[in-house]
């Protein structure tokens, strides 16, 4: 595979394995929150919501464009919009910014979330879920 920028191609193989991957992250977070107490440090939790939606990403953009973004997890939306268009509605662009826009602060930051914060990420999360597991069967 050879890259092109902050983005490497990647096909149809790729994006089956990096599915796989966005469920096993899915089911992780759902436990990790369910398991959380009130009181308990959120952000791994929610380091796991992040990866899931990367690698659901991921996976459509492999299928859908051939290539994966690398690093620069803010293009994976233009990545993304570009082959999809308008499937890519406004309530699943805006629950992706959102899940991404936490990476730095939740996975790189000192401020600790709370399992509210967390619950509510991961309801975008199941939400964009949802939506990427009916893009992936989608005919191209």
């Amino acid at each position: 595979m050879t890259r092109k920028g902050a983005a490497r191609v990647a096909d149809a193989t790729f994006g089956d394995g990096r599915l796989k991957m966005a469920r096993a992250y899915l089911k992780a977070a759902r436990s990790e929150v369910l398991l959380a107490d009130p009181g308990d440090i959120a952000n791994p939790a929610m380091s796991q919501i992040i990866n899931a939606a990367i690698a659901f990403t991921d996976a459509l953009t492999a299928v859908y464009a051939g290539r994966v973004n690398q690093q620069d997890h803010a293009a994976a939306l233009r990545t993304l919009r570009d082959p999809l268009g308008n499937r890519l509605t406004t309530a699943q662009e805006t629950n992706l910014r959102r899940i991404l826009a936490e990476k730095d602060e939740v996975q790189y930051g000192m401020r600790p979330r709370s399992k509210a914060d967390a619950e509510a990420l991961l309801t975008r999360l199941e939400e964009f879920a949802s939506w990427a597991e009916v893009e992936m069967i989608r005919p191209k």
